[in-house]
């Protein structure tokens, strides 16, 4: 990720829905540090917010429905919520979750593009989203795994105002040019019933480190550390529940 922090278009937060949050808490405490807090009020329901010291970087919810699966949902900023729901559906998305207002924090909405993975639109008010980006143990990177590259690559950038940077193998997002994530095709290799989705990257500052930790606490190793172009290198995980992560090295250039 090229930049330190949220910009207009660019992801903002990440949020892992799981049906057991006490153990995601224990789970990325251990993992990377994190400390949890809970809103206390009964109609948040429960919504746990990590923090990189004293930063919020990333929250854990409940789950909201019987269909949603436990994983890891990215949230991009938005000048006007109301406005981007329009744009996703005028460029061949759905909206799942219509604009609704999130007490005094901001207003939220959540979508589905051409391809059916699942994010999120959050216009700030008094929360801004993670205070920290591509910093150890924050966010570092985000991916889109599609099956429809096509469309997708004609769907963002429509909405959000994204770059794109497309090389022979891999395609980055980017604002202005400020690369902060990329897109790859599920192909006939992947199982079916994996859908499109978008995954998180943590940046950290070991990932062979973090990975051996991530083991130790339960965690699956999908990737092993790997090399990339660029200066960086990664990893993919799931956790206890079988929420998709990655790891990414912190300060890589994108």
């Amino acid at each position: 990720m090229k930049y330190d922090k949220v910009v207009t278009g660019g992801p903002c937060w990440v949020e892992l829905g799981t049906a057991d949050p006490a153990v995601a808490k224990v789970f990325y405490s251990g993992l990377f540090g994190w400390r949890a807090e809970t809103d206390p009020r009964p109609e948040a329901g429960g919504y746990t917010t990590l923090l990189r010291g004293e930063a919020p970087v990333a929250a854990v919810s409940p789950l909201y429905a019987p269909e949603q699966p436990t994983a890891w949902s990215v949230s991009f900023a938005v000048p006007d919520t109301d406005a981007a729901a329009v744009a996703v559906s005028r460029a061949g998305g759905r909206l799942v979750v219509e604009p609704m207002d999130i007490f005094d924090a901001g207003r939220f909405a959540v979508a589905a593009d051409p391809s059916g993975a699942v994010f999120a639109l959050w216009q700030a008010r008094a929360f801004q989203g993670a205070e920290v980006l591509n910093e150890p143990v924050s966010l570092g990177w985000v991916e889109l795994y599609t099956r429809d590259l096509p469309a997708v690559a004609a769907f963002y950038p429509e909405v959000f105002g994204w770059s794109v940077n497309a090389g022979v193998d891999y395609t980055q997002w980017g604002i202005d040019g400020s690369d902060f994530g990329g897109v790859r095709r599920l192909g006939e290799e992947v199982a079916p019933e994996v859908p499109s989705h978008w995954l998180p990257y943590f940046a950290v500052a070991h990932v062979d480190a973090t990975v051996h930790r991530a083991g130790r606490l339960g965690a699956k190793v999908l990737m092993g550390p790997t090399d990339l172009p660029g200066g960086r290198r990664i990893a993919m995980l799931s956790d206890r529940q079988g929420a998709l992560f990655g790891l990414y090295l912190a300060g890589a250039d994108g």
